[in-house]
């Protein structure tokens, strides 16, 4: 083969693969753009269905947002006689404690479980993992009985302490702590002479930080979303959170006015997208800084 057919040959390559490189980067592209405008979709509905006015929402369907958002601010805050900002700050103040609460707790409990050896270790996750597999709705009217005979009901207290017993969260803690973070470091920690919970606080933690920012996302937005267990505990008009007032935005009282029940839902979306946005930040941020190898 002469050098003119072998530089021909490797040219011809050199181009095939590029574009082939080309074409999946397209159709990564182009799936990626498809999934992203699936996933913003509903929000954009929503958000053009809080700005219509009620019979045009039940006469057709539309994407271009109208003029009417103003008036169902206006129904929203007014004619439903509901108090919409204090079920607004009891759902922030429940989910944000919770959320807390869950995490350093449970980010403790794995971390005992993967630095620390002793004789009902196994015996103990174990547990864990059985409690993991018992649904909620089991032991309700057990819980409320509790709750009845402390005098803790129409209280934010159940709906906060018992958030801290998440074995989902210890698991995932648990399974990332066995994965990244080395046990000498801790055990020069305790050379140095740093209490345990120092150890704990201010190594451990900082490593567990892309754990802790996607367990916050679950326990934030399910502890938002929760209507089952505040709707029995809560008796007090005062006390309702955001889920509580769209079901009664759902109610046949307010069913007919589309317009302001959309605004409704728009509001309770809105502090799950914001923690999202901020958390996610550090999960990328985990993400990255896993990949790269010394």
């Amino acid at each position: 083969m002469s050098r003119v057919d072998y530089n021909v040959r490797a040219g011809s390559s050199t181009t095939s693969v590029k574009i082939k490189s080309f074409w999946k980067k397209v159709l990564m592209y182009s799936v990626c753009t498809l999934l992203t405008i699936v996933s913003i979709f509903p929000f954009w509905v929503l958000f053009v269905n809080a700005t219509r006015e009620s019979t045009t929402i039940q006469s057709a369907f539309s994407l271009i947002p109208s003029n009417y958002l103003k008036i169902n601010i206006n129904s929203f805050f007014t004619k439903s006689n509901i108090d919409v900002l204090q079920s607004f700050f009891n759902s922030l103040f429940i989910s944000s404690t919770a959320t807390i609460l869950t995490v350093y707790f449970s980010s403790l409990t794995a971390y005992g479980l993967v630095v620390y050896n002793f004789k009902l270790k196994r015996a103990a996750f174990t547990f864990i993992m059985v409690v993991l597999m018992i649904p909620p709705q089991v032991s309700i009217i057990g819980f409320i009985s509790f709750m009845m005979n402390l005098g803790l009901m129409d209280s934010f207290i159940p709906l906060i302490i018992p958030a801290i017993a998440a074995p989902a969260t210890v698991f995932f803690m648990r399974q990332f702590l066995q994965s990244s973070l080395p046990l000498e470091i801790v055990e020069a920690g305790r050379i140095d002479g740093t209490s345990e919970f120092g150890i704990f606080n201010r190594i451990a933690l900082p490593i567990m930080k892309p754990a802790i920012a996607t367990q916050a996302i679950f326990c934030f937005i399910g502890n938002w979303n929760n209507l089952f267990l505040p709707s029995m505990i809560l008796n007090s008009e005062s006390k309702r959170t955001m889920p509580m007032l769209v079901s009664i935005l759902s109610s046949e009282r307010y069913r007919t006015d589309f317009g302001m029940v959309y605004l409704g839902l728009l509001i309770t979306i809105l502090p799950m997208i914001v923690v999202y946005l901020f958390l996610s930040q550090y999960i990328v941020r985990g993400v990255a800084l896993g990949g790269v190898k010394e």
